[in-house]
């Protein structure tokens, strides 16, 4: 198996040093959090996304978004969940659904347990490989998009687009009857320089969000007929 293939944690810490992103497969991923950490509530964590409530907040009128959020701080001490608060981002940054402080329903008990605590946890010892902090920021979101046969989803309606932290992970934790959600990744400039998709459970894009735009196509169900959706985990560290 070959070095990228397993995606050793050097191997993350150099790509995104160069080129300001990486995708990591799910083969990869899982082994990476796996020696984090225990996964051991990761079927009750998953099933936690189909609890999410309808965004209300987005400017273009869409419902096709559900969501919860949680806060943390991360730092010597640990990992340490703050009293829930709401989420804010500039317009400079989210010209669409920013400049509100917008209140999302809290993530449930999983927002406590082994594998989102793991999940942190790889991500505190990677991003702070990469910016010496004292203490970190932790934004978690969990994010559903729905698309129907006459609606499809956006998982990014702002467009490309940079969040306003220091580090971004992605993860994919279902995918039901969904093409598209291509993610791109671009220069400041504007150049393309890189284009993915999540589509196996753990699949990762990670992402230094001051170097680099990203976004993710819009996705259409499959199959008209059946339920379709995008369920990620996004988790978002600045440093404070």
């Amino acid at each position: 198996m070959s070095e990228a293939r397993i995606a050793p944690v050097e191997s993350l810490q150099s790509a995104i040093a160069g080129a300001g992103f990486s995708f990591v497969p799910a083969a990869a991923m899982r082994p990476l959090l796996a020696a984090a950490g225990p996964l051991s509530d990761w079927e009750a964590f998953a099933a936690s996304w189909n609890d999410l409530a309808v965004d209300t907040y987005m400017a273009d009128g869409g419902r096709y978004r559900r969501r919860r959020h949680a806060v943390y701080a991360a730092g010597d001490e640990g990992i340490v969940r703050a009293p829930h608060q709401p989420h804010y981002q500039s317009r400079d940054y989210n010209a669409l659904n920013g400049g509100i402080a917008r209140w999302f329903e809290p993530i449930t008990t999983v927002g406590d347990g082994p594998s989102l605590r793991t999940i942190l946890g790889f991500c505190q010892r990677l991003f702070g490989s990469l910016m010496s902090s004292v203490r970190w920021h932790v934004e978690v979101h969990q994010f559903r998009i729905e698309a129907r046969q006459d609606m499809h989803g956006l998982p990014t309606p702002e467009g490309l687009h940079r969040d306003g932290v220091d580090y971004v992970l992605v993860l994919l934790i279902n995918r039901r009857n969904i093409g598209s959600g291509t993610t791109t990744i671009h220069a400041l400039d504007g150049r393309p320089l890189g284009a993915f998709t999540l589509t196996e459970p753990c699949d990762a894009a990670l992402v230094d969000d001051a170097r680099v735009f990203h976004g993710v196509t819009p996705v259409e169900p499959v199959d008209p007929g059946l339920p379709a959706f995008r369920d990620v985990l996004v988790v978002t560290f600045r440093n404070s």
